[in-house]
């Protein structure tokens, strides 16, 4: 099955990637490897802002990483000219989450685009990953995702 077709299975539409917000680009192919820059927990009704364990819920957390894991898709795809069968694999998501004093649960948030990668890609999506709680992130939102991919 095409992962397009995999995405319609899922109920999955991808958004238009989103442009940068500052000095930097969406994504950087080198050699063999897709670099996307950080992602956000946004979409068109505008996303999911707050800090996680105060006024965001670890389950509205973990449906936000996987928003930030379709914008990631989203950019993937127009990295690839709109042909995410090249993907071999996602070799490495890093997970950002704004989280109040107390929260821990920091990889359960993050599960949500882990989870996600699995969905679209099966094994070819089970990754290497990095979760981090932080202070503030952009612009207000709870989670931000990063990824490396390896394409053909």
């Amino acid at each position: 099955m095409s992962i397009t077709a995999r995405l319609t299975e899922l109920g999955i539409d991808l958004p238009q990637p989103a442009a940068a917000v500052a000095n930097y680009v969406p994504f950087v192919r080198t050699g063999n490897l897709v670099h996307i820059s950080g992602q956000l927990s946004n979409d068109a009704s505008g996303g999911l802002k707050g800090t996680v364990g105060e006024d965001v819920t670890p389950e509205q957390a973990n449906a936000g990483a996987r928003l930030c894991g379709i914008n990631l898709l989203a950019q993937l795809n127009a990295a690839l000219d709109g042909d995410l069968d090249r993907v071999v694999r996602i070799v490495k998501l890093g997970g950002f989450v704004q989280a109040g004093p107390g929260f821990t649960a920091i990889p359960a948030v993050i599960n949500g685009c882990s989870d996600l990668m699995v969905e679209v890609f099966g094994d070819a999506g089970r990754h290497a990953r990095s979760a981090v709680g932080v202070y503030q992130l952009p612009l207000g939102f709870a989670v931000e995702v990063d990824a490396i991919v390896e394409v053909r």
